[in-house]
C-alpha cells in the first residue's frame, strides 16, 4: 500500500514559539516542524507549508480565510494544520462549515517545542495516523484523542481538549 503525500499548513501558536533568555519572552523565529519531523523519523511523503507564525490569540477572520483558501487549492486530500489551541476550535468550525471534502486534522502543542517536555511531538506524529485513517471531515488531535469540529472545545481550566456538545450550522 503506497500513501498518499499530506500536505502540512503551519500557522504558529505555543508548537512553534522561541523563548528569549534575556527578556522571558515567548517569540516565533521559524517552524520546527522539519525538526520534528526528522527526530520523529517520519517516513511520510508531507508538503509542509509556513502560512503564518502567530499566536492563535491574534487569529483573524482574514488569517482563517486564508486558511481554508490554502485547504481548497492544496492539491493533497489530507492535510494537518498545526495551529495554536486558544483558537483552534473557531479555526476547526470555519473549516468544517466548508465542507471541503478533504480529512484535515488540526494540531497543536500546550508547551513549546523548544522546552524539551512538549506534547508537540506527539500530538503531530497522531495528527498525522489520524489523517491517513480518517474519513473527509475535519478534526481536532491533541494528547491522543481525536475530536470532530461540531464536538470540541478547550478546557483552560485543566488544559485539555475534551468533548463538547455538538455545534449546529
Amino acid at each position: 500500500m503506497t500513501s498518499e503525500r499530506i500536505r502540512i499548513l503551519v500557522t504558529g501558536g505555543t508548537f512553534d514559539k522561541e523563548y528569549n533568555e534575556i527578556t522571558g519572552e515567548l517569540f516565533f523565529k521559524q517552524t520546527h516542524l522539519g525538526d520534528m519531523l526528522r527526530l520523529g523519523r517520519c517516513r511520510l511523503e508531507v508538503e509542509v507549508e509556513t502560512l503564518m507564525m502567530i499566536d492563535s490569540l491574534q487569529m483573524t477572520d482574514a488569517g482563517r480565510r486564508l486558511i481554508l483558501e490554502r485547504c481548497l487549492s492544496a492539491p493533497e486530500h489530507r492535510i494537518v494544520i498545526t495551529h495554536g489551541t486558544d483558537t483552534m476550535q473557531q479555526t476547526a468550525q470555519v473549516l468544517g462549515k466548508a465542507a471541503t471534502g478533504k480529512t484535515i486534522v488540526l494540531t497543536g502543542a500546550m508547551v513549546p517545542y523548544t522546552f524539551g517536555s512538549s506534547d508537540g511531538m506527539f500530538n503531530l506524529g497522531t495528527a498525522l495516523a489520524f489523517v491517513q485513517t480518517l474519513t473527509r471531515g475535519v478534526y481536532v488531535a491533541m494528547n491522543g484523542k481525536c475530536f470532530s469540529w461540531r464536538e470540541v472545545r478547550k478546557n483552560k481550566a485543566r488544559g485539555i481538549f475534551e468533548s463538547a456538545p455538538p455545534e449546529h450550522p
